[in-house]
């Protein structure tokens, strides 16, 4: 059984630069996907998970998402929002912001990334050391879309030596999903560089020491959301890839 007091980090503070001229003005995570919002789909997916307390960094057009979830039905989830004036930076930055927020195991997923309940599920009931933070990665190289954009990742067993983009060698992708404990965020603040940091250049010292572990999904599902082009690919392959989602479900019930 999952563990449901395992609290969810939603990253939405991004401007979407990339997936703007699809946008018309909404903030990134509100951008649809097989007519819900990406948001929508992150939050179902967790909460099937057995998740029910969230908190989300905001930043770029954030009065929008808080408006959006005002008026969304939400009694049966907690959310707490973040501000992130810093939105213009990395994504590390945004972590940062919500370490007031968690003083415990936490799962933290991008609002622009979509997946599987199952997935998290079997994050969250995962056991891991004090320190450590586990990433779930995709190993079936070959199935990803725009391969040229996906983070990559490299391991030594379950352990991951290196994680970027522009790896050269390499034998898993980042999903976008990690399983994390607060000590994450010393380890971003001694990643900081001029005030800023990604969550990548985080995790490559934890890889340094020994503590970045890879969780590998499987056959399971997930699709970064992030251009207009994936938009189109996800909408493209949503019911052969995440026909097994609350979303598909919903739909199914309201056709």
């Amino acid at each position: 059984m999952a563990n449901i007091q395992t609290p969810c980090l939603i990253l939405a503070a991004g401007n979407g630069r990339r997936i703007m001229p699809h946008s018309g003005g909404i903030p990134k995570p509100l951008v649809h996907l097989h007519g819900v919002p990406l948001l929508e789909h992150v939050l179902l997916s967790a909460k099937e998970a057995g998740i029910r307390r969230f908190v989300i960094v905001i930043g770029c057009r954030g009065g929008g998402i808080r408006q959006w979830l005002a008026a969304r039905n939400s009694r049966d989830i907690d959310v707490t929002y973040v501000e992130n004036p810093d939105y213009h930076k990395d994504n590390g930055v945004s972590v940062l912001a919500a370490r007031d927020y968690l003083s415990g195991p936490f799962l933290l997923v991008m609002s622009d990334h979509i997946f599987e309940p199952a997935t998290a599920r079997a994050m969250i009931t995962r056991s891991f050391g004090r320190d450590h933070v586990i990433l779930g990665v995709d190993s079936n190289i070959g199935r990803v879309f725009d391969l040229d954009d996906a983070t990559k990742v490299r391991r030594d067993g379950d352990h991951i030596v290196d994680i970027g983009k522009n790896l050269t060698h390499y034998d898993a992708l980042d999903t976008g999903m990690f399983y994390c404990r607060p000590s994450l965020f010393g380890t971003l603040e001694s990643a900081m560089t001029n005030g800023n940091c990604s969550l990548s250049d985080g995790m490559r010292k934890l890889s340094q020491r020994g503590l970045f572990r890879a969780f590998d999904i499987g056959d399971a599902h997930w699709q970064d959301v992030d251009t207009p082009e994936a938009l189109a690919y996800a909408e493209a392959t949503f019911t052969r890839d995440f026909g097994r989602t609350p979303v598909a479900g919903m739909l199914t019930r309201a056709a």
